[in-house]
């Protein structure tokens, strides 16, 4: 991510109600000084995120190719995201709950064995049966996995080095929303789609290693209630960001689960430049992450606010400009630079609002996440296949345009 978490945690204030046993003095404590080996536990953790975010994420560039190799729709093909987002939505809030107090290390231990699982169906499936197999049991490791992987800084570092550890758990998120599909699209038309899948099998198996080698144990001291998670969407400002979240992120998913036959169909692109666009789209998101970290920290809703209204006007020029290849470039490079800071900005939000419930924060933001993706991808593929393939340029714009809206005015409720 960037340097959002260490200011976010820096201007956290606790909001009203008693603190979480989460943050009690019984709560297992970080290790006095940062070593080596802690840090590599922090990246083990962070190459774990984006695994789980970068094989969520490659449906979007290989949409065409499984289209044709399972003999289905781009459309039905798109459902295929919309499937994993469902299930890491209920996942994130059940594997938390259920998990109790089992040792964190073996939680995500057994998420990344059941994301080897779902690379290796994926990259085998004979029939798009099959890789909705695969796809739930990517949603399950989603969920789990990120929303126990996003609380475990304080664990592993001093306190002078949370931030910094959160900030490096969460690029990988970041690095996969950004740069996955790109390098996915690349493996795909190098070696096939399949390939692509048994890549990601590689370095889960890979990750699953380094967790168990270099995680040390993680006990939890306290099981998380059910209860806790709905009572964080009782606090208003959770909510408002609640809800910013699901507007801005299914407008981009809506559009950009879609976004290879939408680049097809702009001056008859081939792959060549297609993978060259959405790596430019990639680069421009990872500048756009660490670029806006500081202002999110000081103001999540005014950078969510610029943020989203840049992404509306990038989706809405892209939509507009045609054949032209060059307006077409400016508008994914723009696209790329929004939606690289709205991550950036929505966590920031989530953190000053809920800094007493760290692993129940968590799961809301996943969940809310998740459920954007798969509403957005869902939409996403009932206009492409009752309209056309251009409209969800609009369905986004739309949304995102919205979020800034709202992103307004929460800023001026919070500074009243």
């Amino acid at each position: 991510m960037s340097n959002a978490a260490v200011e976010a945690g820096s201007f956290a204030s606790p909001a009203p109600g008693p603190p979480s046993d989460a943050t009690s003095a019984s709560a297992p404590k970080a290790p006095e000084t940062a070593t080596f080996r802690s840090w590599l536990a922090v990246t083990a953790v962070a190459v774990g995120t984006f695994a789980v975010v970068t094989t969520e994420m490659l449906p979007v560039g290989l949409l065409t190719p499984i289209s044709h190799g399972l003999n289905v729709s781009d459309g039905t093909t798109g459902l295929a995201l919309t499937l994993a987002a469902v299930v890491a939505g209920f996942a994130a809030p059940t594997v938390i709950v259920a998990a109790g107090r089992v040792d964190r290390r073996i939680v995500l231990a057994a998420m990344m064995v059941v994301l080897l699982l779902a690379n290796t169906i994926s990259a085998f499936a004979q029939n798009f049966a099959m890789l909705l197999v695969a796809r739930v049991l990517v949603g399950a490791s989603i969920g789990g996995f990120w929303a126990i992987g996003a609380s475990l800084a304080v664990r592993l570092v001093p306190a002078h080095s949370v931030g910094r550890a959160t900030a490096l758990i969460f690029g990988g998120v970041s690095v996969a929303s950004v740069a996955g599909v790109p390098t996915g699209t690349m493996i795909g038309e190098l070696a096939g789609w399949r390939v692509a899948f048994a890549t990601m099998a590689g370095l889960s198996a890979a990750v699953l290693v380094a967790l168990l080698v270099l995680l040390p144990p993680l006990p939890a001291e306290r099981a998380v209630r059910l209860g806790e998670i709905p009572a964080l969407l009782r606090r208003g400002t959770v909510l408002a960001g609640t809800a910013g979240l699901i507007l801005v992120i299914a407008g981009h998913f809506g559009a950009y689960t879609y976004i290879r036959p939408i680049l097809e169909g702009v001056g008859d692109l081939g792959p060549g430049p297609i993978g060259g666009l959405l790596l430019g789209y990639g680069v421009a998101g990872i500048v756009g992450n660490f670029v806006v970290g500081s202002y999110a920290g000081r103001s999540p809703h005014g950078t969510l606010a610029v943020a989203a209204g840049l992404l509306a006007v990038a989706v809405f020029g892209l939509a507009l400009a045609g054949a032209w290849t060059p307006g077409t470039a400016v508008a994914m490079l723009a696209w790329g630079l929004a939606y690289g800071a709205v991550p950036v900005a929505l966590q920031a939000w989530m953190l000053r609002s809920a800094p007493d419930s760290p692993e129940a924060g968590s799961a809301v933001f996943v969940t809310g996440f998740q459920v954007a993706i798969s509403l957005g991808s869902l939409l996403g593929g009932v206009a492409v296949d009752a309209v056309a393939t251009s409209s969800v340029l609009w369905f986004g714009g739309i949304l995102a345009a919205a979020t800034t809206v709202l992103a307004v005015v929460a800023g001026r409720r919070a500074r009243a």
